[in-house]
């Protein structure tokens, strides 16, 4: 008798153990989500939400730096940096160009700029005009492009691109543009070129963005778009009066080298602000930035010391920039060690591009191909090469990581940049030459720009005539008499 009282008790408690396991998930996921039934105060209760995007002030203030970093390095950076390199009468001319970008493309991308590069996408190819005017552009973060900061902060912070883009091109036709000719031509190009390449390559629903291009800071949508947008410049506007026969060596070298100090220093912003955060990405492409510039200045000082026998300031500082130029596209993406091995190369390369303008024959006044066109194509190809998922898991591993296919989609990129601000340059210059005309006269050429296109002469000490700042030979300002 017991032996079956025992089995009752045994299928007994099991029965009450399987009861109570079966109860306890079913409690469980009462409690965590009640039923609509149950017309509790617990229950009434609404789900959470996702969490919203919120704005890190630390972010913010990264980024607004950045903003403002990069805004330095086209005035003062590139505006002395080129304006050193010209002839004294074209100083003013050369410095003007880049300043007025900055006003000149800032209204521009408020109004249409933004929209068109950034704006909800037109089958790959751009951005809808949906933003025009900055409508819905506020200070709430947009996801898809920066969680941490307001929109209006990516946006400005994308603006500083935009103005220094075309204001590298400026170098190819320094000393005979016509300004009327430049504001004309600089407005179509920031519009047609560079707003849909953007989108091509940083906005969502871009095209090469879905194909796997990588571009952190702008090797394709800004070196290689501007360098070969030079040399389309160089060829339509043609050569300088004099151009070699005449020496025509930089007037004041030392404006020169405080702008490549400039740009060495505004270019972390440029790079490292692209993390779009102050964590752990921008503190690597502040590194290799760094590494890499270092890296292609000395390189390129060598290769000028073997192959002239002397090193040159102007060869130091045209490396330096030369290696922010290479490290570029893929400062997001590289360690410190492949930054050296791209800042070499790149200094090499671009010394030797620089000197084969001579033997091709085309008069690219401040070397804006040989540095920016040939050092960005560099740069979007060593990506493809050292790009590593270890620095930055939002982007791939190149060819030397075990992903040939990267470095594929990084040669496909480079070409589409290039055959396509190559044709529309044409285009547009092509146009703008028949309707405002882009040369200067041969007598305004030769008096220079400052006082052609501008009224006024940069050194004023010691001519006749001359009387305050800012009035020059031939200037119809005077200073009041009688105080």
């Amino acid at each position: 008798m017991r032996r079956p009282q025992r089995a009752r008790r045994f299928v007994l408690v099991l029965a009450l153990a399987a009861i109570w396991l079966a109860a306890v998930p079913a409690a469980a996921q009462q409690a965590t989500a009640p039923a609509a039934s149950a017309p509790t105060a617990a229950q009434a209760a609404p789900t959470p939400a996702p969490a919203q995007p919120k704005i890190d002030s630390g972010d913010t203030a990264w980024m607004l730096t950045s903003a403002a970093l990069v805004l330095m390095m086209t005035a003062p950076g590139l505006a002395l940096f080129y304006g050193g390199m010209v002839r004294r009468h074209n100083v003013l001319g050369t410095i003007m160009q880049s300043f007025i970008l900055m006003a000149v493309i800032s209204i521009q991308w408020v109004l249409w700029g933004y929209s068109v590069a950034f704006g909800p996408d037109v089958h790959g190819i751009t951005g809808s005009l949906a933003w025009i005017g900055l409508k819905g552009v506020g200070l709430e973060p947009y996801p898809d492009y920066a969680a941490t900061i307001p929109h209006q902060a990516f946006m400005i912070y994308q603006l500083m691109f935009a103005i220094i883009t075309p204001a590298l091109i400026t170098g190819a036709f320094a000393e005979r543009i016509k300004f009327s000719g430049f504001l004309v031509f600089t407005l179509l190009w920031a519009t047609f070129i560079y707003d849909p390449l953007a989108h091509w390559v940083w906005g969502v629903g871009g095209w090469l963005r879905n194909l796997g291009a990588l571009d952190f800071a702008g090797g394709t949508v800004v070196h290689i778009s501007s360098g070969v947008s030079a040399l389309a410049a160089a060829l339509v506007i043609g050569k300088r009066h004099g151009f070699g026969s005449e020496p025509m060596p930089p007037h004041n070298l030392p404006l020169t080298v405080t702008g490549a100090a400039m740009l060495w220093v505004g270019w972390f912003g440029f790079n490292a602000g692209s993390a779009l955060s102050s964590g752990a990405l921008a503190t690597s492409a502040f590194v290799v930035t760094h590494t890499a510039t270092a890296a292609a200045a000395l390189a390129w000082m060598l290769t000028e010391w073997l192959s002239r026998g002397k090193p040159t300031v102007l060869g130091a500082a045209s490396g330096a920039v030369a290696g922010l130029v290479a490290i570029t596209p893929a400062s997001g993406y590289v360690g410190p060690l492949s930054a050296i091995v791209i800042g070499v190369v790149g200094g090499f390369l671009c010394y030797n591009a620089c000197n084969l303008k001579s033997r091709l024959g085309y008069d690219d006044s401040l070397d804006v191909v040989g540095v920016h066109g040939v050092g960005g194509t560099w740069g979007a190809l060593a990506t493809g090469l050292f790009a590593s998922k270890a620095i930055n898991d939002a982007g791939g591993n190149g060819l030397f990581f075990g992903n040939p296919g990267q470095l594929l989609v990084q040669a496909l990129s480079v070409l589409v940049t290039v055959i396509f601000a190559f044709v529309g340059s044409l285009i547009l210059l092509k146009l703008v030459d028949a309707v405002v005309g882009l040369r200067v006269h041969e007598e305004d050429e030769v008096a220079g720009l400052d006082l052609s296109q501008h009224n006024e002469s940069a050194y004023t000490l010691g001519l006749v005539g001359s009387t305050s700042l800012g009035s020059g030979w031939g200037s119809s300002h005077r200073p009041p008499t009688g105080h």
